[in-house]
Formats: structure tokens, C-alpha cells, sequence
């Protein structure tokens, strides 16, 4: 008996936007999925996200846990240090950058890594558990204090992400592990999808056994005005 990944990625520009800047990776066959969100209103999104995609989707089979790890933030590191290059000689102010948010998965284990708003959440004996913790200006609102959760939904600078790769400065990618087990669920997404569906519809929905597609459906059916994004990764058995 083994633990098997099964997993299903699904982006649209939304109701608004007359492009994507959205991009992901399915790589089942190494244990590799993510979300990157091209930074809005900074120009240049598509070209900062599909730079990050492309650097994962690229990693070579038959790496260890660890050289699978180190190489994954190796390679996000090199694209932020282009990305801010590129941004550098486009003139002053100028800023080319995404969000990331990924999932590897081998050997009974799991890591998220992420820089950002993007978000993973993992569904477990029907709780819907969010496991990153958004790099914004609104979350450091709500963490100090000064806002609920609920005034964040609807704050005039939601959209002010604090950490990206590409963004100002060095890039650190917080991480969070652990074991998973047969019947999980991940759901990694661009903020354009928690916007529009709350968290706990998206939970209900995948609770009942809908995937990455119906919860982009339902993104668009409330007028999603962002690009939307979701990748469903599934734990099963294989006997």
C-alpha cells in the first residue's frame, strides 16, 4: 500500500481583465504544484509569473526530498534577482514581480513555501485549514490589531501584497511541513478566488467532492474582477 497524488489546475483572466497573469505548475510526477499572481497594477505580471512557472516546471525527475527543496529555492532565488535586473534597467520605480505559493510533496511529507497573497489551504476529516499566512499589508493590519479579519476583506489596499519575488530587497520564502495521509486534500490558489468565493464555500464545495473547475466556476459566476487560479492536489491509496 502507498500514498498516490493525483492533482487538477485550472486559470481563467476572470470577468474583467483582458489578460492572464496568473500561471501554475503540475509536475505529479516529481511532487511539485503552484500558484504564482503576477503583481497587479506594477505591469509586466505575466512576464514575472511565467518566468517563476517556467524555472519549476524545468526541474529535472529523480531528485531527493532535499535536492528537490534546495533547487526550488535556488531557482526562485535566480528569478527574483532577474526579475529585479529587469525591473532596474525598465527605469525608476518600476516593479517586476509575483507571488508564489507551492506544494512539494514526497516520502509521506509535505512543505508549502510562499511568498505573498497566493494561498494554500489543506482539507483534512472535513476541516478546511489555511496554511500559509498572507504577506499584505492588510494581514499586518489584522496581526497588530488595528483590523479584523472581516474590515480586511473589503480594505481599500487589499490588493498591497508586502513580500513577492521580484519585489524589493532579498526574497525569503516561509515554509511550513508536515506529514500528510490518505484522504487530504490541498487547495493552492491566487487571491483572485478566496476574493470572490469565502474560504469556507471553497471548503464546502471541495468537502463534497468538486474540484479545481467548480470553484473557478463559482469564482466567475460572483463576477470575479481579479485572475483566478486553483490547483486541487489529492491524497489517495494505492494497493
Amino acid at each position: 500500500m502507498s500514498l498516490t497524488l493525483a492533482g487538477e489546475a485550472v486559470t481563467h483572466p476572470g470577468t474583467v481583465r483582458p489578460r492572464n497573469e496568473d500561471a501554475f505548475v503540475d509536475r505529479g510526477d516529481i511532487g511539485l504544484w503552484a500558484v504564482a499572481d503576477g503583481a497587479g497594477g506594477h505591469g509586466a505580471g505575466d512576464v514575472a509569473s511565467a518566468a517563476v512557472a517556467e524555472a519549476l516546471r524545468d526541474l529535472p525527475p529523480g531528485l531527493s526530498a532535499a535536492e528537490l527543496l534546495a533547487q526550488v529555492r535556488l531557482r526562485v532565488g535566480a528569478v527574483h534577482a532577474d526579475l529585479q535586473a529587469r525591473a532596474a534597467a525598465a527605469g525608476p520605480g518600476r516593479i517586476i514581480a509575483t507571488t508564489l505559493v507551492l506544494l512539494l510533496a514526497r516520502g509521506g511529507h509535505y512543505a508549502c513555501l510562499w511568498a505573498g497573497d497566493s494561498r494554500a489551504y489543506l482539507l483534512r476529516d472535513g476541516a478546511f485549514t489555511r496554511l500559509t499566512r498572507d504577506h499584505s499589508l492588510v494581514q499586518d493590519l489584522v496581526d497588530g490589531g488595528v483590523i479584523d479579519e472581516e474590515a480586511a476583506e473589503g480594505h481599500p489596499q487589499a490588493n498591497v501584497i508586502t513580500r513577492a519575488v521580484g519585489g524589493q530587497g532579498g526574497l525569503e520564502l516561509d515554509k511550513v511541513s508536515a506529514r500528510f495521509a490518505a484522504g487530504d486534500l490541498f487547495f493552492l490558489c491566487s487571491d483572485g478566488v478566496f476574493k470572490a468565493v469565502p474560504e469556507a464555500e471553497i471548503g464546502a464545495m471541495l468537502a463534497a467532492g468538486q474540484g479545481a473547475g467548480a470553484v473557478i466556476e463559482a469564482a466567475l459566476a460572483r463576477g470575479a474582477r481579479d485572475n483566478v487560479t486553483a490547483v486541487v492536489v489529492r491524497a489517495g491509496v494505492a494497493f
